[in-house]
């Protein structure tokens, strides 16, 4: 059973940073993305990396978010700058394949629990 797991969420004020991880059981996988949904909103792509070092980000967290990982120890990293309030939601990784690059979470094969973000204003 792969288990995704993630952590680093939390409560910051507007401008404030924050730096999630998520850790993979075993490696199984070339691609993992971060995903989000708000209350009431649907599940969009944030941002997404292949083994390669390949990267993708949503039109809305370029140049505030980079996606990062430690293939030796099968964990992906998403450093938050500059939070904005309409950053508030859950926060998913996701671990799959080619899709994920294109932010589009039909890639995905496996989800971690997700974690919440919360930016006040």
């Amino acid at each position: 059973q792969v288990q995704l797991v993630e952590s680093g969420g939390g409560s910051v004020q507007t401008g404030g940073s924050l730096k999630l991880s998520c850790a993979v059981s075993r490696y199984i996988y070339w691609y993992m993305g971060w995903f989000r949904q708000a209350p009431g909103k649907e599940r969009e792509g944030v941002a997404a990396i292949s083994r390669g070092g390949s990267t993708a980000y949503a039109d809305s967290v370029k140049g505030r978010f980079t996606i990062s990982q430690d293939n030796g120890k099968n964990t992906a990293f998403l450093q938050m700058n500059s939070l904005k309030p309409e950053d508030t939601a859950m926060y998913y990784c996701a671990a799959g394949g080619a899709s994920l690059l294109r932010l589009d979470q039909r890639g995905a094969d496996y989800w971690g629990q997700g974690t919440q973000v919360t930016v006040s204003s």
